[in-house]
């Protein structure tokens, strides 16, 4: 499934795209994604303006003119393919050629500037859903979300008390998403390799007993941050489903130090890449340098 770096990469491919455009038609092949789509999806959007298309965890939000929120999930293999009828410009570089396949084209928007945007989805875990603005905080899908990695108020001191007392691993914590929001298993791995922190260290030991953080908060949340930098700056990883909105690969996987790199020499000491599983998950991680 994608994780923050790529929903990231995807919603700066599509925000010239779509923001600012309207919808001048909607078509919707398919219903049938993780949720059906509402009956009346294509009227509530047609005629409607994009005014901002932001990212909230592994979300696409797109404000509408009418005071509603499109939300979008790529879901484990979603992409959007946008046509600009040939035309050069700075919109028709975010062309993705990722599915051919018609069968798998579920939702269609036609834009106002002439654009067309397409939702491909093949196993229809993506999913959209219509929602109030003025109830977005309590909409379920996001309620429970905790704060943004990339975020001003995401700090040592705010993670330390997210996992003060906590009973359950380092990389079990990181990969809640009420404790940071848009982490997955690539940068969870990838993040603590950074900070030099094994995935089997308990949680709570990233903070002092009277919740504050020590210096193992500190490096984490700097590693958490900078290797999200890194991967949107190189379009996200790339491994099964993932391409950038201009069709063009993702370049992070290149960068993995840890990840997927089972029996690998670790590239900080002479001890080799291990992997385990964790809460169902593969953890990779280097057992000579992360203590």
């Amino acid at each position: 499934m994608p994780e923050l770096p790529e929903v990231e990469t995807v919603r700066r491919g599509l925000q010239p795209v779509m923001e600012g455009a309207g919808f001048t038609k909607v078509e919707v092949r398919d219903r049938r994604l993780r949720w059906p789509l509402a009956k009346d999806f294509e009227k509530r959007l047609t005629g409607l303006t994009v005014e901002g298309l932001g990212r909230r965890a592994k979300y696409l939000l797109a404000d509408l003119s009418s005071g509603d929120v499109l939300i979008m999930h790529l879901g484990m293999s979603g992409s959007f393919r946008v046509d600009q009828n040939g035309a050069k410009s700075a919109i028709a570089k975010y062309h993705h050629e990722k599915s051919k396949s018609v069968a798998h084209d579920h939702v269609v928007f036609h834009m106002s500037n002439g654009a067309t945007v397409t939702f491909n989805d093949p196993r229809r875990f993506g999913s959209m859903k219509l929602v109030a603005r003025a109830k977005l905080e309590r909409e379920p899908l996001l309620r429970s979300l905790g704060p943004e990695p990339l975020g001003n108020e995401f700090d040592a001191a705010m993670f330390a008390r997210a996992c003060a007392g906590k009973k359950t691993s380092l990389k079990a914590a990181l990969s809640d998403q009420r404790v940071v929001a848009g982490l997955g298993n690539i940068y969870v791995c990838e993040a603590l390799y950074r900070a030099r922190l094994s995935p089997k260290r308990g949680a709570s030991t990233i903070a002092e007993r009277n919740g504050k953080p020590n210096a193992r908060a500190v490096a984490l949340v700097d590693a958490i941050k900078a290797v999200l930098h890194d991967a949107i700056k190189a379009g996200g990883s790339s491994l099964r489903d993932h391409r950038r909105a201009d069709g063009s690969l993702g370049d992070f996987q290149h960068n993995f130090q840890v990840y997927d790199r089972e029996g690998a020499p670790c590239r900080s000491c002479k001890g080799k890449v291990r992997r385990i599983v964790q809460t169902g998950r593969s953890t990779f991680y280097c057992p000579s340098c992360q203590k």
